[in-house]
């Protein structure tokens, strides 16, 4: 087999990862756990965790995985030690944290690396004197759930409002409900409107909607149900709401073509009250 001989100067001066890793390299759990005790006297929280990890060990990581710009994934962020790392290193992240942690340590230790404060962990390797910022939100509870009978139903966590915003978001419609037209939730354009409702609509109801909207308006109406064929009115389009989110929901697959798009946008100073469970965030997006 053929051997390349590289010599440093043809290297850029980089050393091939190898895969002993020291304290100089990675730390260990005792300045992880100094490293999280600073950050929690800074936000005023005192618990930590057992086995927090050292900034230094993701750096490590990140050097090798990943470049600047790069997008980093933490599923279970725990204290937050990774997004805090690929923020000082100029990736974006995306945390996903289920427990109150995200309170309690991800937001106030986010908010002191943005602002320059965190001078602790890698910042003084990596010059980082803060900047970037980030927002966050909650998941929403299913859409859908089983009655009794085990027939697929809307969740009774949504009221009907809720349930409007949720299905125009679905079906890439605008949220804009009319103060006059009881039919009109959303529109995608400047005549084709969206309206939901969780009724099971008759043939006379569905007629005297086609007869209101017109010939020159579309609307696409979502219900529990409908008495008469989809086609039937040329202007507009019917469907059930269970079938139309079910046929949107990636149970069981290997992979899931996730969509994260069209973020709320949300105040600094309103951060910290937010019942939000899902931490995303760039070092050069907006808060």
């Amino acid at each position: 087999m053929a051997q390349r001989k590289k010599f440093w100067s043809e290297s850029d001066n980089v050393i091939v990862p190898w895969t002993w890793w020291g304290y100089q390299e990675a730390g260990d759990n005792r300045e992880a756990n100094r490293e999280l005790k600073e950050i929690s006297i800074l936000a005023d929280i005192g618990d930590k965790f057992d086995t927090p990890k050292p900034e230094k060990l993701v750096k490590q990581i990140l050097s090798i995985a990943t470049n600047p710009g790069d997008l980093v994934l933490d599923s279970f962020a725990g204290s937050g030690t990774t997004g805090a790392v690929a923020h000082k290193m100029e990736r974006r992240w995306i945390m996903v944290e289920l427990g109150e942690h995200c309170h309690t340590h991800i937001i106030p230790r986010l908010q002191k690396v943005i602002d320059g404060e965190d001078q602790g962990g890698i910042s003084k390797a990596v010059n980082w004197q803060g900047g970037g910022g980030f927002r966050y939100y909650k998941v929403a509870p299913s859409l859908l759930e089983q009655d009794r009978w085990g027939r697929w139903v809307v969740n009774k966590d949504y009221n009907p409002e809720m349930l409007a915003e949720a299905i125009c978001k679905l079906e890439g419609f605008t949220y804009a409900p009319s103060d006059t037209l009881f039919w009109q939730h959303g529109h995608s354009t400047e005549t084709d409107f969206i309206y939901v409702t969780t009724q099971t609509l008759s043939l006379e109801q569905l007629q005297a909607l086609a007869d209101e909207v017109g010939q020159d308006r579309t609307l696409l109406v979502c219900c529990a149900a409908f008495r008469c064929k989809a086609d039937q009115f040329p202007n507009l389009t019917l469907k059930k709401i269970p079938k139309m989110v079910l046929s949107r929901c990636e149970w069981g697959h290997d992979d899931y073509s996730l969509n994260v798009q069209n973020l709320p946008m949300l105040e600094r100073e309103q951060l910290p009250e937010q019942d939000d469970l899902f931490a995303d965030a760039g070092n050069g997006g907006d808060e």
